[in-house]
């Protein structure tokens, strides 16, 4: 009843294979099959089997079944993911024939792989040495090792590491399941093969169904096909619990900084404790509640004394659930070594103070709350919400067969928590797992700015000595290996092989565009736009204050608004208050910014405040209250606490910038010729950073100058006539909430009507910036503007895009440069970028993207190739929504003026499209691409060894923010 579904447990008689169904209404049909696949190493060998049996196999055998299903079929979801202790291959699909064929080359994948007849397959995603000829550098290279590169530079990454090591010394965990780049190299092609055949059989194996089916014939059909053939075997994947500790653990490793960032205050402290079992569904959701009283919560006590000791610039906490004991780890970043005793103390003198004292009760009601308002809703954006239920049962599926939905199971124990609110249960719980308990340890690492170069000499040392330790022979073998593998690679899968995959028709996809609801009401002096659609008796408000007429300086302050209002005090509420009300009351209460470009009106921008609530109809008026409250009545004067916000944001977007710098290097580079990338950048980027940088600054120098700038930003931005809102809900819901909103919109105060947007500096010459960090590896982008060419979007654009996508950047970036990702966006008001994530190579990146163009003016396809991309392109556009994703969709068409027609239109082009429209693409990105406008993140070596290609190179820590002043 909890996800209301039929759940049947089923065994294949002959193979042993384990199936799980939840059978329901839902057309969003989910299948996966995972396996045990517990590390012996360090080597990732689970994580590189789960990349290359997805590279042909004996039923589809060209070179990357998966990415011509990406590019070719209609999936919600299509991809395959690593675990400590699994590995899973999980697709989705509206289309009962699309996701046959997608479960068809999975099931091949994984029992029939290619991995056993091309060598190659694991050289290009594991790793291999490169030598091209006598006189060249000797490399390594691989998707895997240049993802897990990246993986390892990130300090929040290198710290859960060292947390696993030293808690669980004696088992599978104690190893990295995705490789350790230095430990990668050391994997054998025949230890890799061992694996795979000792782990990839049905007996081991986990089979998961969820949606709207005929379930029996999808059995049948697993039976005929596959699983008959294989005779049950034992197989030992059992991974045994970690005993516990008779003492505490310590643990002191180092990280990496670049050579312009200090090394003061930037070391981060765990306190982690095994948590009992995850096969205790109970314990599993009360540590849940617990996390949220005790950290999550803005005012959290535990979070709160840390900050006001000093102890570092961020307190966050880690509930790790993926595996057999789960790990919960309260940790600071941005803290002195020397404080190491001082946060002892603090975790545990604020945790025992909770067990004698006792928990907030009103805070455990809201946690409880909470979780379940969120469970309820099963509202997990693009992610099917059948694969979250799914990959929640494989955690408690592989250690106890018998109980794969235990974890699905929890309205009954939402109801239990909530009885034991006032029985001292959730105290108990913090002295039996968090004080008393000694399977813990304590880790802190530390910046060390020595440690890229110390690492990169290693690595250049073993690359001497390993091609000294070569004889003529050997290295003319290793020419031959490079030269054979890049054969390989460039070599197309034959016609034959492609068409094996099974592939729609153009005329199983819908020729309609999804319908638009915006309908047009008012609210007191403000627009309200609703949307129509039924909400499971949620109502969805989206309340937009248009930002026209802000000083430029205040584009800082507007993008961290969405951070301050509801983390402050009000006039009625401590912000920790405030917070328990929220969620006692409501699903959630947010803000943030959207910048809307304008499509009737050459692309003018409009940007927005954006405040959102959903809440339970019933909870309508108290989550209003609540909102007006937040918008009326929030209080700015506590500088104190303004600076820890400023400082938890600056902290968590330095390390976005480094981890994920793909989306920030991409539209800084817009950013030099375009005023919504100018915009994207002083909002979320590069810029956005700096100005945090300076803010921080002068709330320490002028505290009140800047809690008087937030209070004059509030003042303008607040008022009912700069209004517009979205109200996503039935029409019956709209009727029973018309007049408290009203009521609510009547309390704002009537201010200036928006102006215009000030217009930011842009650059019209070529401009590169690169900005080193202490990555291993670079997210390489160049960017443009099509517009300013003379040229106007079409649908055609986003066929472009798969084909860009996985053909042409794969092939040469990932496949050929070994890079982690790559890709590319194609905007309305006519932005334009290509990019690179995690990758190994530089100014080989840049020249692929100088080729698009002539790629694109040899482009050829035939009918069966073209209606693939055109099938591919569909699946991107008819994801299925929920409602407030619905609403969210109508919306934002609605504020960029773009109508049902022109989607429509967009559609049609698509749906008829040919050849020869993507070779009239070829001077539209060439014109993207004559703006030569290059900003690269990352790898400090590399980026200064070119130094050539840029007009400036920086510290990313020290970049120069243009746009916010």
């Amino acid at each position: 009843e909890d996800v209301d579904s039929m759940s049947y447990l089923l065994r294949h008689r002959r193979s042993g294979a384990r199936v799980a169904v939840l059978s329901n209404s839902d057309s969003n049909k989910v299948f996966y099959i995972g396996f045990k696949t517990p590390p012996c190493d360090d080597c990732g060998t689970p994580h590189i089997i789960e990349h290359t049996v997805l590279c042909g196999s004996e039923k589809f055998p060209s070179k990357d079944p998966f990415v011509e299903l990406v590019k070719g079929s209609l999936n919600t979801f299509l991809n395959a993911m690593t675990y400590p202790d699994k590995t899973v291959y999980p697709v989705a699909s509206c289309n009962t024939k699309d996701f046959e064929n997608l479960m068809d080359v999975y099931m091949d994948a994984v029992f029939h792989p290619n991995i056993t007849r091309y060598r190659e397959i694991f050289m290009q995603e594991g790793w291999h040495y490169e030598l091209e000829n006598e006189d060249a550098p000797l490399t390594i290279n691989g998707v895997v090792y240049n993802e897990m590169k990246g993986a390892s530079s990130s300090p929040d990454e290198i710290l859960m590491t060292h947390i696993s090591r030293t808690l669980f010394p004696d088992n599978a965990y104690r190893y990295d399941s995705g490789g350790e780049p230095e430990s990668i190299p050391k994997l054998t092609y025949e230890k890799y093969l061992d694996f795979y055949h000792e782990y990839y059989h049905p007996s081991n194996s986990y089979i998961y169904l969820y949606g709207d089916m005929d379930v029996a014939e999808r059995l049948d059909w697993m039976d005929r096909e596959y699983l008959c053939g294989y005779d049950s075997k034992e197989i030992s994947s059992d991974i045994r619990p970690q005993r516990g500790f008779e003492r505490l653990r310590d643990a002191v490793n180092s990280y990496p900084v670049s050579s312009d960032e200090t090394n003061t205050n930037r070391s981060y402290m765990s306190y982690s404790r095994v948590i009992g079992s995850i096969l205790d569904p109970v314990l599993y959701q009360a540590f849940n509640v617990l996390d949220y009283v005790m950290i999550g919560a803005p005012g959290a006590p535990l979070k709160k004394e840390l900050l006001d000791a000093g102890i570092g610039e961020e307190v966050y906490s880690v509930y790790d659930t993926q595996r057999l004991q789960p790990v919960y780890s309260i940790i600071v970043k941005n803290a002195d070594s020397i404080q190491e005793k001082e946060f002892r103390k603090a975790v545990n003198r604020v945790l025992r103070r909770m067990v004698n004292k006792g928990l907030n009760k009103k805070s455990l009601l809201a946690a409880i709350n909470s979780e379940e308002f969120r469970f309820r809703e099963a509202d997990y954006g693009n992610f099917p919400k059948g694969l979250l239920y799914g990959l929640q049962c494989l955690d408690s599926w592989i250690f106890d067969e018998n109980r794969p939905f235990m974890l699905l199971e929890c309205l009954d124990i939402f109801n239990f928590l909530r009885e034991q609110i006032e029985t001292g249960y959730f105290e108990n719980l913090i002295k039996e797992y968090l004080l008393d308990n000694k399977h813990g340890a304590f880790v802190m690492i530390i910046p060390d700015r020595n440690y890229m170069q110390r690492h990169e000499g290693i690595h250049e040392e073993h690359l001497i000595q390993y091609r000294k330790s070569l004889s003529d022979a050997e290295i003319t073998s290793l020419i031959e290996q490079t030269a054979r593998l890049k054969a390989y690679q460039e070599e197309p899968s034959s016609e034959e092989e492609l068409s094996k995959i099974p592939l729609l028709k153009r005329e199983d996809l819908k020729r309609d565009v999804m319908p638009l609801s915006n309908i047009i009401e008012s609210a007191a002096d403000a627009l309200l736009v609703r949307h129509e659609v039924s909400s499971n008796g949620i109502d969805y408000l989206v309340f937009f204050f248009d930002a026209g007429g802000i000083n430029r300086k205040d584009l800082c302050l507007l993008g961290l608004l969405g951070s301050i209002l509801g983390y402050v005090d009000t006039d009625n509420y401590s912000y920790r208050e405030l917070s328990d009300e929220i969620n006692i009351y409501t699903g959630g209460i947010n803000g943030g910014t959207g910048i809307y470009p304008r499509i009737d009106n050459g692309g003018e921008l409009r940007i927005y405040f954006e405040f959102s609530i959903k809440v339970l109809a019933e909870n309508l008026d108290r989550g209003l209250e609540l909102a007006g409250e937040i918008l009326t009545a929030s209080r700015l004067d506590d500088t104190k606490r303004l600076k820890e916000i400023v400082t938890r944001v600056k902290s968590r977007l330095q390390t976005s910038l480094g981890t994920s710098g793909h989306l920030s290097a991409a539209y800084r580079s817009i950013s030099r010729v375009s005023q919504y990338g100018a915009y994207m950048d002083a909002l979320h980027g590069i810029s956005y950073y700096q100005s945090l940088v300076q803010l921080e600054s002068d709330l320490i120098n002028n505290p009140k100058e800047v809690s008087d700038r937030f209070a004059g930003l509030i003042n303008r931005l607040i008022a009912r006539n700069r209004l517009t809102i979205s109200f996503t809900g039935d029409k019956a819901a709209y009727e029973a909430a018309a007049g408290l909103i009203e009521k609510l919109v009547l309390n704002l105060r009537k201010g200036r009507q928006a102006g215009n947007i000030s217009r930011c500096r842009t650059v019209s010459a070529p401009y590169a910036e690169g900005f080193f960090d202490a990555s291993q590896v670079l997210y390489v982008a160049r960017g443009g503007n099509f517009v300013r060419h003379g040229y106007s979007y079409s649908g055609i654009m986003r066929i472009l895009k798969v084909i860009l996508e996985y053909d042409y950047l794969w092939t040469n970036i990932r496949v050929l440069g070994g890079a982690y990702g790559c890709m590319c966006g194609f905007m309305r008001c006519g932005e334009v970028y290509f990019v690179s994530y995690r990758d190994p190579k530089l100014s080989e990146t840049n020249s692929v993207y100088n080729g698009i163009p002539e790629y694109l003016r040899s482009f050829s396809a035939n009918e069966r190739d073209m209606t693939k991309y055109i099938i591919g392109t569909f699946g991107g556009m008819d994801i299925p929504l929920y409602p407030e994703g619905e609403g969210t969709r109508s919306m934002n068409a609605y504020l960029q003026g773009i109508t049902e027609e022109q989607l429509q239109q967009e559609r049609d082009e698509i749906l008829d499209a040919g050849p020869e429209d993507i070779r009239a693409m070829a001077d539209l990105v060439k014109s993207v691409l004559s703006d030569r406008k290059l900003c690269v993140i990352g790898n400090e070596s590399i980026i200064k060894k070119e130094k050539s290609l840029f007009n400036k190179i920086q510290g990313l820590g020290q970049a120069e923010g243009i746009y916010a002043k």
